[in-house]
């Protein structure tokens, strides 16, 4: 009887965001399905059908195939360096501790920083006869490369510039790392395990679970990647960039708000759902296998 009671006065406090769920996530997403179906009509609010010529659409246009294709390249590069510097950045903040509320506050303060400041930034930054990123590789005696020219170096540069928004995940791995017991290590150490195996097989079993979260939350993340290359090639609206530039989120954008063409781009957002799904469905399938849970794993 009590839990009933419980569960009922539970149900009732997060109402309000069950209710919006429905009506904002769920009720929004099925409008778009019905979207995908019909050539809309922004003016009017009004759409005639024309059953899937949209999907087909997605199978004959070729900029979706690479609008995919710089995205996936993008979120292959940036996903894993996000997550090595976010653990590098992590041990050196949990090995801090005079001064350590200091220090955090200072990682984190980039990740407060707004997109289009950073971006603007970034312009002046990544500039490849006058940037500092460049003037700094001639020191050493590297010739910096074209960053916003070069089709080569243009997924680079916006990696460069999300990782100047590590500091979110950092945060998530220093929790972490505080919680593995220092036990585990000076029992390593008396077997004889060095810096390195006690890295391996000590601290990265025991913080497999935040960094199996943070990989999913992150690849999610750059699949949906939209602001940072928009406003580094296409803040002008002139869609001159390179093709390299041309993200699936951004192409997403210019067939809903420049070209007005809703039932197209209804259908390449749930092309998009679907490709996030079953790549997010493979990483439980694959992570369940080398995440250490502390109840076990079933």
């Amino acid at each position: 009887m009590n839990s009933r009671r419980e569960a009922r006065a539970g149900l009732l406090f997060i109402s309000p965001w069950i209710i919006g769920f429905l009506l904002f996530t769920v009720g929004s997403m099925l409008y778009s399905l019905y979207v995908s179906t019909t050539d809309y009509d922004v003016a009017t609010g009004a759409g005639e059908s024309v059953g899937l010529q949209n999907y087909r659409r997605l199978l004959e246009d070729p900029k979706i195939a690479t609008s995919l294709g710089n995205t996936l390249f993008y979120a292959i590069m940036a996903v894993p360096l996000e997550i090595c510097l976010a653990l590098f950045l992590a041990g050196l903040l949990h090995r801090v501790k005079r001064g350590s509320g200091v220090f955090r506050t200072l990682f984190y303060l980039p990740k407060m920083t707004p997109t289009v400041a950073t971006a603007s930034v970034f312009l002046i930054l990544l500039n490849g006869n006058t940037g500092a990123i460049n003037k700094a590789l001639s020191f050493v005696g590297i010739d910096g490369p074209q960053w916003l020219v070069d089709p080569a170096w243009i997924k680079p540069s916006v990696v460069v510039m999300t990782l100047w928004g590590v500091s979110g995940t950092v945060v998530i791995l220093l929790a972490a790392l505080k919680q593995v017991p220092t036990d585990l290590y000076e029992a390593a150490a008396i077997d004889g395990a060095g810096p390195v195996r006690r890295f391996f097989q000590v601290t990265v079993p025991m913080i497999s679970g935040p960094l199996f979260f943070c990989v999913v939350v992150l690849t999610i993340a750059a699949l949906q990647i939209f602001d940072q290359a928009y406003l580094l090639f296409f803040r002008d609206a002139t869609n001159l960039a390179p093709e390299s530039a041309l993200f699936y989120g951004v192409y997403l954008f210019q067939q809903a708000f420049q070209e007005f063409s809703m039932g197209f781009a209804a259908a390449m957002a749930w092309l998009l759902f679907l490709i996030i799904l079953v790549i997010t469905s493979l990483q439980f399938t694959l992570g369940n296998r080398f995440v250490y849970y502390e109840g076990g794993n079933d």
